[in-house]
């Protein structure tokens, strides 16, 4: 099964097909195998890919960082401190040099026209490292640690629960629809993904049998999910919108007695990290035997490196 990716960017997974995301999670798949079994190659040598962070970032830096510098690349880190843009420069001019210097840029920040200008006007492959709307990579590595787990992606159930309309919601709900997911969005009304995602979601579902559901109650939602996935209740940027989310998600918190009310003893939970614990999930869960955060957060190298491979 080979695609040619050549040349792609990545800015949300809606531009990628079932069989080519696919075709990313078995290459990550491999890289990871090669990765344990300390096999080395350099197919990025003499090849350069510009790092643009407008927010922090420990996995997404650290994974883009490894995956290109392990395979002979040179990564070059540049932090809105160190670059114009959109400042004195704009995004249209900056993306046109970079793109004359550059093999790949990956972008983290704020706007998802920011990644969307970049792709458009720098002529290379560029790399959502995470936007207000999207965070696709993350979501890459949900899958294969979910395909690590079950062996399967199809009819495997996902309960997403907390704020469902941030990036990771919107991201998963993407990512599940199109590769045949059955996956539960366990949220107050008020936090629930637009309207226009959803319909999107379920159209893709009507092809891949994954099913798409939305709900209020944490007990009801979780009830017989595989995977539980939670993410902070007030994401960057959002800081001061955390006493009011306490208020409304504390009833969403995952603990032990919602793991156990799946009723299933194979269930494991994940997060994309970082994690606030005693808010959103205990530290028992989080450091329990059902949790795989920690492979889930090796995976981000994984399936960086895939993407990377692919399209470079």
């Amino acid at each position: 099964m080979g695609f040619n990716l050549k040349g792609r960017s990545l800015l949300t997974l809606e531009d990628y097909s079932p069989e080519e995301i696919k075709y990313l999670l078995s290459i990550a798949k491999n890289a990871k195998e090669e990765s344990r079994a300390g096999v080395m190659h350099q197919r990025f040598l003499g090849k350069t890919i510009a790092l643009i962070f407008e927010k922090r970032s420990t996995r997404t830096r650290c994974a883009f960082e490894t995956a290109f510098g392990e395979e002979g690349g040179h990564p070059v880190f540049l932090s809105t401190q160190d670059i114009q843009l959109g400042a004195k420069e704009s995004i249209e001019d900056t993306a046109r040099v970079l793109g004359r210097m550059f093999n790949a840029i990956e972008f983290r920040g704020f706007k998802q026209e920011t990644v969307e200008a970049l792709a458009k006007y720098s002529g290379i492959p560029v790399y959502n490292g995470l936007t207000d709307l999207y965070h696709p990579t993350q979501v890459l590595a949900d899958l294969l640690t979910i395909q690590e787990e079950f062996g399967t992606l199809k009819g495997v159930k996902i309960a997403y629960v907390g704020d469902g309309r941030n990036n990771m919601a919107n991201s998963l709900i993407i990512g599940c629809a199109k590769m045949g997911l059955d996956f539960t969005i366990v949220a107050p009304k008020k936090l629930w993904p637009e309207e226009k995602l959803v319909t999107i979601a379920k159209e893709y579902c009507k092809t891949s049998q994954g099913l798409i559901t939305l709900t209020e109650d944490p007990k009801e939602g979780v009830k017989d999910a595989q995977v539980i996935y939670t993410d902070v209740w007030a994401s960057m940027g959002e800081e001061d919108k955390m006493k009011q989310r306490m208020k409304f998600l504390s009833p969403y918190q995952v603990n032990q007695e919602l793991m156990k009310s799946t009723g299933r003893k194979d269930t494991i939970f994940l997060h994309c990290l970082p994690a606030v614990k005693e808010k959103e999930v205990t530290t028992e869960v989080m450091e329990g035997y059902q949790s795989r955060v920690w492979d889930q957060a090796e995976n981000r190298k994984h399936t960086i490196k895939a993407i990377m491979l692919a399209t470079i």
